[in-house]
């Protein structure tokens, strides 16, 4: 067995339980790229980046995502639909097979680190069966100096091997692909898919526990930026709400565009890198990404144009969920380190397809924990096969697939938060206006720049509100830059009486997500719901 690269002194494979194999220790982007390249797992792109291929799966399987379930999770871990608990004995029986499984081999292994704020530190070791994936692991997670490295102790490892099929009926897996997190072992599983998002979403889902329930830190799927004045803002939204592009701001420092904590007095990077769908990317509209994409970014699943190497990002032949990992120090604008002060501003950015939520108002604390544990967007046609009309999306806490604890406890911690920070919490809806999705229009980009220009500059005056009749939200009257008659979304709609229908209709899609909830929710949370007519 043949161990090479930097790391510990003692530091070995063989501690692990895999034996016989060839290991690459911490190489660097660059290496790890030339052997995906010399062993045909990847293509060069005319970008400097290279592009690989994730195989049956490219993207999540929610389905497949589990928890072991032991004393330390029983209780405080959510079970159902979005928390599927495993058996301990099958795990470690799992566990020695992948184990076998990545002995004889050639195999990467990485560490680093979540979490920018040092008092919250996690560090990781990554052991994956494709250079592709490591590279992946080395964009996304945090990197030691090489001093750190000599001294460096993991507390959670992660196992990655995308080509061990599982057999469900021995393994206990529902089918061949897996990921898996022990809470006691500090262990994660990944099998059976070479979709690389799983790697960080594991890291992402033990974080969403252990930072609420060990250590009282917010954990949040968001993005987040500051500006020269150290003023914080955090954007949350579902996918196609414009959370990336929103919060792309060349007058202000990106402080992540995913994953944060929020602690007593900081906001910080879970991260230390980018993972940007690609779908329709062009320089123009998302020039940060576009210009990201060189030499140490990992492509996935890009078509590229006949006969030639150059992404076409538009072609969604193998997939809408088109990606690409970069380091965060591609982009120029970026906090050094990745952590800021408390935020003043919070954004919940919506698409709402009705054309009913106010393209901006003001959320009272009560407001906010329902907003959070609604987690409401819409889908429109096009966006996925058989959606033909608006369909209402709702996910916990904007990121409902990797939150552990039940919705109620992030949302409480929201709350407390805010008290504590005297925090602004503002609805943004990116969505339709003067009717729905057919009939309406998308508001503009322009507008809700100006709107989020005019928040973060303290432009509009708290005493020039109106409430909305159904949803209770505080609308402001006038906004700079904004035309004042789109502030109200009613008064957009030709049929005002069409308007009043649509918005109970939202209204009690709403209160009917809530009920799974609401057993769990405290009183100012239940009084901030809308009221149907």
């Amino acid at each position: 067995m043949a161990e090479t690269g930097k790391r510990a002194e003692n530091a070995t494979i063989t501690e692990l339980g895999i034996h016989n194999s060839t290991v690459y220790w911490n190489l660097t982007s660059k290496e790890l790229a030339d052997i995906s390249l010399k062993k045909g797992e990847a293509t060069k792109t005319s970008t400097g980046a290279i592009n690989i291929n994730t195989g049956e799966f490219t993207g999540r399987s929610p389905m497949d995502r589990f928890i072991v379930k032991d004393e330390l999770t029983k209780d405080p871990v959510w079970w159902g639909d979005i928390n599927l608990s495993f058996d301990q004995n099958k795990f470690d029986k799992l566990h020695k097979k992948i184990l076998n499984y990545l002995s004889n081999k050639e195999i990467y292994v990485r560490d680093a680190y979540a979490c920018a704020d040092e008092r919250y530190r996690l560090n990781i070791r990554v052991v994956n069966e494709y250079a592709y994936s490591n590279m992946f692991a080395h964009n996304m997670f945090l990197r030691p100096t090489t001093s750190e490295i000599e001294n460096f102790q993991a507390e959670w490892l992660i196992l990655n091997a995308p080509g061990f099929l599982a057999d469900p009926k021995i393994d206990g897996t529902r089918q061949h692909n897996f990921a898996i997190l022990d809470f006691s072992k500090k262990i994660i599983l990944i099998g059976g898919t070479g979709y690389t998002g799983e790697i960080k979403k594991g890291i992402f889902s033990a974080l969403n526990f252990i930072l609420p329930h060990e250590k009282n830190v917010l954990p949040m799927h968001c993005s987040a930026n500051v500006g020269k004045n150290n003023d914080t803002a955090i954007f949350f939204g579902l996918s196609g709400t414009g959370k990336t592009t929103l919060s792309a701001d060349p007058k202000r420092n990106l402080i992540g565009d995913d994953e944060h904590g929020w602690c007593g007095d900081t906001v910080f990077n879970f991260e230390g890198g980018c993972y940007a769908k690609c779908i329709d990317l062009s320089k123009e509209n998302e020039p940060d990404i576009y210009n990201a994409i060189k030499d140490g970014a990992l492509l996935e699943n890009i078509s590229f144009f006949p006969n030639t190497n150059t992404p076409n990002f538009e072609d969604d032949s193998i997939t809408q969920n088109t990606r690409v990992s970069y380091p965060i120090d591609h982009i120029k604008n970026i906090a050094k380190p990745s952590l800021a002060k408390n935020p003043k501003n919070i954004f919940f950015l919506t698409a709402d397809a009705f054309g009913v939520l106010p393209p901006v108002s003001k959320l009272t604390r009560g407001q906010a924990m329902y907003h959070f544990i609604s987690g409401y967007t819409a889908k429109v046609a096009g966006t996925e096969a058989g959606i033909n009309e608006p369909q209402t999306t709702f996910s916990a806490c904007f990121g409902a697939p990797f939150m552990p604890l039940h919705p109620t406890k992030y949302a409480e911690m929201l709350g407390e938060k805010m008290k504590e920070t005297n925090a602004n919490v503002w609805l943004i809806n990116t969505g339709w206006s003067g009717g729905e999705y057919g009939i309406g229009k998308r508001i503009s980009l322009k507008y809700t720049r100006a709107m989020i220009s005019a928040i973060l500059n303290n432009e509009i005056k708290d005493n020039e509100f109106e409430t909305h009749k159904v949803f209770g939200l505080r609308m402001p009257k006038s906004c700079p830059n904004v035309p004042s008659e789109i502030l109200n979304p009613k008064n957009t709609w030709h049929d005002q009486t069409k308007y009043d229908k649509k918005a109970n209709e939202l209204a009690k899609a709403f209160v009917k997500n809530f009920d799974q909830f609401i057993e769990f929710a405290n009183k100012e949370i239940t009084d901030a719901a809308p009221v149907p007519k």
